[in-house]
């Protein structure tokens, strides 16, 4: 082997190249970074736990330890989500943040304003077990909720919510409207992560006008530091039936975390592997959501809200999350700020919930709206699911007189509308007239030239 000449320096190794979700940045430049996704997500958990201890008719202290939970939980998942636990296959490893979902939040007051707090409690711990055991069949089951599906089941989740949030407004009818009009500005005059932010400056801006009219706050006391109490509503209560509204979503979960795990590596510069991340994606969320339960919050979801600041700012690294979920911990653990955020008024919360549940039922209409209505047979799918959704909601009587086991499935309107539209949708599929089937477009008739068919049949 020649020996390089005299005087000539040898070539210098090559330095392996580090893919930009893997680029560790140095911490003066981390931590801002981290706090911007830290404020496009701090809306969810608090805009979410303050609207489940007024639903609930929770005390200031409890709130405060609820939402304490909530953020420590959200942090967590973070961790697990952008770092991951390799050997036992838990999460991405991509720049995931993890959130109470507005519609499983929506689902846990449902369960827990028909069966008690500690049944919804439960539930979300039948819900995390079950969806650790399906994980292996994630493949045959996605299928089942296609987005005709998921649309027709994220409406009735709005429309259900609405019903409960909206005497929430009626407690102070000026307060609420102040508080959705200082929403709708925010949304109209920001920009970026300030945009995002809207609805918890909406809280804030409406505590503000509260407290200038002269309202009354209660604020629980305590010490600067606390972890929150695990088992809030007593030992959980385990219905099955009961939790059916959440196994449902559980499982639609799975098809909302293939899109999330698509948009996120397209955003970093990974190839998407649905196979592999999306499995370790929802084992993550069920293993946040373990804790969840055990501290009388909703299931978590992995959420993709961070994704716009990725973009943005152009930095795709991992760590970055992971650090916004540390923040969140920290945030959790200091108590002032979590009881400052519980004492927030009730038509306050009830406004801000009532802009979330619109928003989901209308991000269910756009779903609902790239797909054809008008011919074959999603029109009647949607038509049929819908009925048997918003029965309970106008008509809650209806089902008075049928057994208990009937009462909890077919009296959730979520749970029956969903169930409704995953048997309707399949049926069809099945047994429908091929050009007609759920999810297709009507085949278009072409008019064909006889001879031009040789030619491309060469072709």
């Amino acid at each position: 082997m020649a020996s390089p000449a005299p005087g000539t320096a040898a070539p210098a190794a090559p330095v392996p190249s580090v893919a930009p979700v893997d680029e560790r940045l140095p911490l003066p430049r981390l931590v801002p970074l981290a706090f911007q996704h830290l404020l496009a997500g701090v809306a969810a958990p608090v805009s979410s736990v303050i609207l489940i201890g007024t639903t609930l008719s929770l005390s200031a202290s409890q709130t405060a330890s609820l939402l304490s939970a909530t953020l420590v939980l959200c942090g967590i998942g973070a961790l697990l989500q952008s770092l991951g636990v390799r050997a036992l296959r838990v999460g991405a490893r991509l720049p995931f943040l993890m959130l109470p979902g507005g519609a499983a939040v929506a689902i846990f007051l449902q369960v827990a304003k028909e069966h008690g707090p500690a049944t919804a409690s439960g539930s979300v711990l039948i819900a995390a077990v079950f969806l650790i055991a399906v994980l292996p069949l994630y493949g045959r089951l996605v299928r089942f909720f296609p987005p005709l599906v998921m649309g027709t089941t994220v409406v009735l989740i709005g429309i259900n919510m609405i019903k409960i949030t909206a005497p929430m407004i009626a407690s102070g009818p000026g307060l609420g409207f102040a508080t959705l009009g200082i929403i709708a500005l925010f949304f109209l005059f920001m920009r970026g992560v300030w945009r995002q932010m809207s609805v918890l400056f909406g809280l804030v801006g409406g505590t503000v006008v509260a407290a200038l009219s002269g309202t009354a706050f209660h604020m629980a006391h305590g010490s600067t530091f606390a972890l929150p109490d695990p088992f809030p509503y007593g030992t959980p209560h385990f219905d099955l039936l009961a939790a059916v509204p959440l196994l449902v979503f559980a499982l639609a979960s799975l098809a909302e975390a293939t899109g999330q795990t698509v948009l996120n590596s397209e955003a970093v510069g990974r190839t998407p592997d649905p196979a592999r991340d999306v499995p370790r994606i929802s084992r993550a969320d069920a293993v946040t959501s373990l804790g969840a339960g055990i501290f009388g919050t909703s299931l978590m979801v992995t959420s993709a809200e961070n994704i716009g600041i990725v973009q943005l700012t152009r930095v795709r690294s991992r760590f970055v999350t992971a650090g916004a979920g540390v923040l969140l911990i920290l945030c959790g653990l200091i108590t002032p700020l979590t009881r400052l955020l519980a004492a927030i008024p009730e038509p306050v919360v009830g406004a801000a919930g009532l802009i979330i549940y619109a928003v989901i039922a209308t991000m269910g209409f756009g779903m609902l709206s790239r797909e054809d209505l008008t011919h074959g047979t999603n029109g009647i799918v949607v038509a049929l699911a819908l009925c048997v959704g918003l029965l309970p909601v106008f008509a809650p009587e209806m089902y008075a007189g049928m057994p208990v086991w009937a009462r909890t499935v077919f009296g959730s309107g979520v749970a029956a509308g969903a169930l409704a539209a995953v048997i309707l949708a399949a049926v069809f599929a099945r047994l429908g007239p091929p050009d007609q089937k759920p999810g297709r477009e009507p085949e278009q008739e072409l008019e064909r030239e006889p001879d031009r068919e040789p030619e491309r049949a060469a072709d």
